[in-house]
Parts: structure tokens; C-alpha cells; sequence
């Protein structure tokens, strides 16, 4: 059984940071994919940032120059950097992996999700 352990999140101020990681523990053959999600309350979850296996990221527009994804050590932990937090950054981020277990069989994993809230 694949589980994603986050760390990080809780409460900054506007132009603060805080580091969330994420890391994937279990049996896994390959991640495909693995990154962050978010969701601000009364609004749909979006994606943060996504690393693909080739080491291709991908940044939602309104994070692009603040936040930076990176690969921990191994292909299972991922750590976003978020710089010149706003207040609208403020919401429940996730991380996501999609990735290929012992039996051939591509899951999509979530986190248990943490808070980060953005406020003077």
C-alpha cells in the first residue's frame, strides 16, 4: 500500500515562506508523476506544480516565479518552495502522485492534504 506523508504548511505572513514535502513510501516500481494541488475555500482544486519523470515541471501561472518544485534525493519525495506567499495562496494543498506499482497497475495516490494560510 502506497501512502504520501506531507510535511510543512501552517501560518505566514503575506511575503513570507514555508516548504512543503512530500514523499512516497511503499513498494513502487516508477512515479510518473508528483506534485502539488491545491484548494482555497468555495473555489475548485487546481494544480500548484508537477514534476514528470523526464524532470519536466509544470507551474500554475499564478505561482510561476514564487514557488519552485524540486526532486528530493530520490524519485519519490518532491519539495515546493514557496516564496512571496499572498493571500491567495491561502488553501488546503495536497500532493498527487501517479505512479506504477509491482503489479504493472498506474495509481493515482493522494496526500492527506495540509493547511497553509497566508495573513497578517
Amino acid at each position: 500500500q502506497v501512502q504520501l506523508v506531507e510535511s510543512g504548511g501552517g501560518l505566514v505572513q503575506p511575503g513570507g515562506s514555508l516548504r512543503l514535502s512530500c514523499v512516497a513510501h511503499g513498494v513502487i516500481v516508477s512515479v510518473l508523476k508528483m506534485g502539488w494541488y491545491r484548494q482555497a475555500p468555495g473555489k475548485e482544486r487546481e494544480l500548484v506544480a508537477m514534476i514528470t519523470t523526464r524532470g519536466t515541471i509544470t507551474y500554475a501561472d499564478s505561482v510561476r516565479g514564487r514557488f519552485d518544485l524540486s526532486r528530493g534525493s530520490a524519485e519519490t519525495t518532491v519539495n515546493l518552495q514557496m516564496n512571496n506567499l499572498e493571500s491567495d495562496d491561502t488553501a488546503v494543498y495536497s500532493c498527487h502522485a501517479e505512479l506504477v506499482d509491482t503489479l504493472g497497475i498506474v495509481q493515482n495516490i493522494w496526500g492527506q492534504g495540509t493547511q497553509v494560510t497566508v495573513s497578517s
